[in-house]
């Protein structure tokens, strides 16, 4: 916060620096053309005498009338207070310039100080109007860089509440699969299979994979296919060949990235509600595709007709924001159910950031 105020500062300071130079200038060049000699110098002081009380009025009536009553909806309030602040500095404007300025070129009596607040029209057309001229112009360009910061700190906060919201999703993940894997080393080490420490070994690469590549922002669609290899021979040992039948078929023409998990929480899911839901044997095939354009994961899961696995469950609607999240709109996701086989297609680009 402190470094976002700092910011705003300094980007504050620059605006006016450049906002009320530009500003004075402007009214200058104005009147260069049309008056020489000791007039233009007359009005170049008027000029100057106008500017400063603009600056004071400007910066008064945005960062402490809008802020503490506009703001605030205290519409009334403002109202009043900014008719009487007008004519205040109106008036300090008039007396600064009848008391320091005109006195270095007018030998004339000076105005009194009664005329000076009560001559209304003439404060009205020779100072308040100038006056609201130059605030005027600030305060919008004041709203308009505001709106800008608020908008860029509403994107910028939604992006963090995505980057938390993603990581809680991939911490969801986690206990699925670290379960699933513990009971399949458990079944074998019950037995003394000689692939206990196979598993064991297998078990340590998917943790290793989901604990600190599954926190980085891509991965490469090799490193994913790798661990998916780890997680079928895990859950491969719990059925036997009449049970589980798994195809694969993998064409990478492309070293592309993707999201880590992205791949592996589908073929979870398919283990999940098809093996694990279905008593006869269930057919699991994985296809994928790369190319210099785009990455296409697609698998397909045999599903008895009670199975539960529902198009809007937990890992399906998880899979769905995180491509909204990294992809915006630049990806397909596919869900199909035809009688008793389940389809899933994942088509992203071959990189993207």
């Amino acid at each position: 916060m402190k470094i976002g105020a700092i910011t705003f500062n300094r980007q504050n300071i620059y605006f006016q620096l450049f906002f009320w130079a530009a500003l004075f200038l402007f009214g200058i060049a104005r009147t260069y053309d049309d008056y020489n000699g000791e007039m233009f110098k007359q009005l170049v002081i008027y000029n100057f005498c106008h500017w400063i009380f603009q600056v004071l009025a400007a910066n008064f009536i945005y960062f402490f009338l809008i802020r503490h009553f506009f703001d605030q909806k205290r519409h009334v309030e403002f109202i009043v207070y900014l008719i009487l602040s007008l004519y205040f500095i109106s008036v300090a404007n008039r007396i600064f310039i009848v008391d320091f300025a005109e006195p270095f070129f007018i030998k004339e009596p000076k105005d009194s100080l009664m005329s000076i607040f009560t001559d209304i029209r003439y404060l009205l057309f020779h100072y308040t109007f100038p006056i609201i001229s130059g605030t005027f112009i600030f305060i919008s360009m004041m709203f308009f860089m505001r709106y800008k910061d608020e908008k860029e700190n509403t994107i910028q906060l939604e992006k963090e509440k995505a980057e938390l919201e993603l990581r809680s999703l991939k911490s969801q993940l986690h206990p699925h699969f670290l379960f699933n894997t513990l009971n399949n080393i458990y079944s074998l080490s019950v037995i003394n299979s000689d692939k206990t420490s196979q598993s064991i070994s297998q078990l340590s690469d998917i943790l290793d994979y989901i604990l600190y590549k599954g926190q980085k922002k891509w991965v490469s669609v090799t490193e994913e296919m790798g661990i998916i290899d780890d997680y079928i021979a895990l859950e491969s040992l719990r059925y036997t060949d009449e049970r589980l039948k798994i195809t694969r078929n993998t064409a990478i023409k492309s070293a592309n990235f993707i999201p880590p998990l992205l791949y592996l929480t589908l073929v979870e899911n398919a283990f999940k509600h098809g093996a694990g839901k279905n008593v006869e044997q269930t057919e699991i095939k994985i296809e994928l595709e790369t190319s210099a354009q785009q990455s296409v994961f697609r698998i397909q899961n045999t599903c008895n007709d009670i199975s539960d696995y529902n198009e809007k469950g937990i890992g399906l609607e998880n899979i769905n924001r995180q491509l909204q999240y990294y992809y915006q709109d630049r990806f397909t996701f596919i869900i199909s159910r035809e009688n008793n086989i389940f389809n899933v297609e994942i088509t992203t680009p071959s990189q993207y950031d």
